[in-house]
């Protein structure tokens, strides 16, 4: 199910493209606090974003800067300013696309299906990365370790995900935090270290202890 992530401060139509995207088998979810709209989209990781230009505390053109800076999910400004600069700016802040307010509902999502098709359905399959009778599948995020399923947070996936494509290599925690956050200003070292803690306590419950090794002063590595 993709999951659409709507940048919008007005109300009414937050709500009903919301309600749009549900009916079009989509899970949606509205920005809540417009001073930490990185943050939302983090924790939802969407899809893809339709964004507003005119925005509390911050405009739409600096938030899709943000996002840019760590992420490639295909973003969509809805605007009445849709003018040409606009449409030209909104572009090369790296939007994928530009749909003038008002709109019509089916255009919106035929634009938004059509988006999601390019970035998704024809994307090569990810790896399965093996390790140790670890199999972390990067396609959907699921941990089997000698045929028993492990449950992972989002974060432990991405953590061990990272790990595990440098495979013999020390990784950073820097590496680590732009990883999980994209963006340093997110970051709090101590929540990393919470989550490769938690992250260490499964594995050595499915007998897996010291898979995750530290490096002092240099990070962590998977051997």
């Amino acid at each position: 199910m993709y999951r659409l992530f709507i940048v919008e401060d007005d109300p009414d139509i937050a709500s009903s493209v919301a309600a749009l995207a549900v009916s079009w088998g989509m899970e949606a979810r509205t920005v809540r606090d417009f001073r930490r709209v990185v943050g939302e989209f983090e924790e939802f990781d969407p899809h893809i974003v339709l964004l507003d230009i005119s925005l509390p505390f911050f405009d739409g053109y600096h938030w899709c800067r943000e996002l840019r800076r760590g992420s490639k999910v295909p973003i969509v400004f809805i605007s009445s300013a849709s003018d040409n600069m606009n449409i030209v700016m909104a572009m090369n802040m790296g939007a994928d696309d530009f749909i003038a307010k008002p709109f019509d509902s089916s255009v919106l999502m035929a634009k938004l299906q059509a988006l999601l098709r390019r970035a998704y359905d024809f994307a090569p399959p990810a790896p399965l990365l093996e390790h140790r009778g670890a199999a972390l599948n990067a396609a959907d995020g699921t941990l089997t370790v000698n045929g028993e399923h492990v449950d992972l947070t989002k974060n432990e996936f991405r953590i061990l995900l990272t790990l595990m494509e440098s495979r013999g290599q020390i990784v950073s925690r820097e590496k680590l935090m732009e990883r999980l956050w994209r963006t340093r200003q997110f970051v709090d070292e101590n929540t990393l270290t919470v989550n490769i803690n938690r992250l260490r306590r499964k594995l050595d419950a499915v007998g897996l202890p010291g898979f995750i090794a530290t490096r002092v002063g240099l990070g962590y590595i998977v051997e």
